[in-house]
């Protein structure tokens, strides 16, 4: 069809336009700028600090104390941000880090994350997808999509698809989009921020054999999760199985950085 082939050119003048290298070396769509998103990450952490009450005292400084070292052993540009922290009164077992340098610890990590190279293992992987610019790559992906999806019902409209046929044209565009493009986009972001924080985590001094024991008490505690290919997250089980494809890379580095005198001590 005409106007499935233009929604293909399209496409592949956006990818040409801002195609861009991860730290892993997987190719990325940017199509926006770095002030835009640490913008964006400022305007999120406050509404996040707005919308749920936050935690001083021993927690803060136990969470604090494991970003610090994990932000020492960024990239210079990385390390230079402004990183501040916040914990979270929150149930949910979740953490998160922003463009701009801001990273959120809910409580309910804290209970599952037994100590303190857990904690690091989710600081890690939430600070790799600031380093890999997932969110710049995700909202570029979306943008891409919504421009393909216009130029495809403009097209359609042009080849005389009315009514129905256009309705349903446009829906299995939409149901493609999303289980073939943005779900394996964000699996795959998943991956990569695992083997970025795996490094992190290892560089700064702490165990990252701890990952492997954190994600067997999230799955412990997490109930059941719907079938990988509609989730945005891999299965524990294939998020178990990365982390021990690079956790010999990751141990030679923890050795290293303990042998440079890399020993964290958060409490």
């Amino acid at each position: 069809m005409r106007w499935m082939h233009c929604l293909a050119i399209g496409a592949l003048g956006l990818a040409l336009a801002a195609c861009t290298t991860s730290p892993t070396g997987r190719s990325q769509l940017m199509l926006m700028s770095d002030d835009e998103l640490d913008q964006m990450g400022a305007k999120a952490f406050a509404q996040y600090q707005s919308d749920r009450p936050t935690v001083s005292g021993a927690p803060l400084r136990y969470v604090q104390c494991i970003t610090d070292a994990v932000v020492r052993v960024l990239p210079a540009e990385a390390r230079q941000e402004n990183w501040q922290v916040r914990v979270f009164k929150d149930d949910s077992a979740n953490a998160f880090a922003l463009p701009g340098g801001y990273v959120g610890v809910n409580t309910g990590l804290l209970d599952i994350a037994t100590n303190q190279d857990q904690v690091a293992s989710v600081i890690g992987h939430e600070i790799g997808h600031v380093l890999a610019h997932h969110a710049n790559e995700r909202a570029s992906t979306q943008s891409a999509t919504q421009i393909g999806m216009t130029v495809a019902s403009v097209a359609a409209a042009a080849a005389g698809i009315q009514g129905a046929n256009h309705d349903m044209a446009m829906s299995a565009l939409g149901m493609g989009a999303q289980y073939g493009v943005q779900l394996p986009f964000s699996r795959s972001h998943e991956r990569e921020a695992d083997k970025i924080g795996l490094q992190l985590m290892a560089q700064a001094g702490f165990d990252p054999r701890a990952s492997i024991v954190l994600w067997h008490n999230m799955s412990e505690a997490g109930g059941g999760q719907p079938p990988e290919w509609m989730s945005t997250h891999p299965s524990h089980g294939n998020r178990i199985q990365g982390l021990q494809a690079n956790m010999e890379t990751a141990l030679a580095s923890y050795r290293q950085a303990r042998q440079s005198g890399r020993t964290p001590h958060c409490q």
